[in-house]
């Protein structure tokens, strides 16, 4: 595990999710563990699982995880196309609010073809800046909203802004959600260019890689196969945040960060 100390400036807009390092006055601290790590640590104690997940064993392939926040929208039906023709799983961190109550359909689809459904709280609330009820409310309704239409209840949760702290995640706990964090952002919420944003993706990217996208934004999804083929091209394979773990498992109150 790595001990991290990071400050935060408050934003005001939802295009901030990525501004993992912005700074505050103040500090929050928080441990995170590495995709690689929580392989090792199943392996360790004896306890492993099935070593793979589908045909994909990341101890030894190049894996990495495509994520998206903040979904679904009226973009999400390309992205789908997309992903099913290029055949890439990825990790959808969705919100409530908006999102999952005005797209259900499109919940109901990236559950069908299989994509790892996750969190993004309801109404994207800072989760350090509010009270215990608030925050477990922000968990319970999206997780609950998630569960009723796909019979599958969230195990992984995505802070707004990457914002999180220890008290956080003795709340996740409770709620049996892990933390997932992200070591590739392409920052799309500051650009409609969607070869930059190809760009910043993958020149960002290693082996392990949690990539941070939007599907929210007009720039994202026509990135998105440009991404996927480079990456190919330079021997990576796309799996979802579980797979990536695998065969270790995401533990509730944890923080997963490459």
């Amino acid at each position: 595990m790595m001990k991290i100390r990071r400050g935060f400036r408050a934003v005001a807009v939802l295009a901030a999710a990525g501004a993992l390092s912005l700074g505050l006055s103040g500090c929050t601290t928080y441990d995170t563990t590495s995709p690689s790590a929580a392989r090792k640590a199943s392996a360790d104690d004896g306890k492993a699982g099935p070593a793979r997940f589908g045909t994909v064993d990341c101890r030894k392939a190049k894996c990495v995880a495509l994520t998206f926040d903040a979904g679904p929208s009226e973009n999400s039906p390309r992205l789908l196309d997309i992903l099913k023709d290029k055949k890439v799983p990825a990790t959808f961190f969705l919100l409530g609010k908006n999102h999952i109550a005005d797209h259900p359909d499109l919940v109901k689809r990236m559950a069908r073809e299989g994509h790892e459904l996750a969190s993004h709280t309801w109404d994207h609330k800072i989760l350090t800046d509010i009270d215990d009820a608030q925050i477990r409310d922000e968990f319970r309704r999206t997780d609950d909203a998630v569960e009723k239409l796909t019979g599958k209840r969230p195990t992984l949760m995505r802070p707004p802004q990457g914002r999180t702290d220890d008290h956080v995640g003795e709340l996740a706990k409770e709620e049996g959600l892990a933390q997932i964090l992200w070591d590739v952002t392409t920052k799309d919420y500051t650009t409609t260019d969607s070869a930059l944003i190809q760009k910043r993706a993958v020149e960002q990217t290693k082996r392990d890689s949690i990539i941070l996208l939007h599907d929210i934004y007009k720039g994202t999804v026509p990135a998105v196969p440009g991404i996927i083929d480079a990456l190919k091209q330079k021997g990576y394979v796309f799996v979802t945040v579980p797979q990536l773990l695998a065969p270790g498992k995401a533990e509730p109150g944890k923080v997963y960060k490459p």
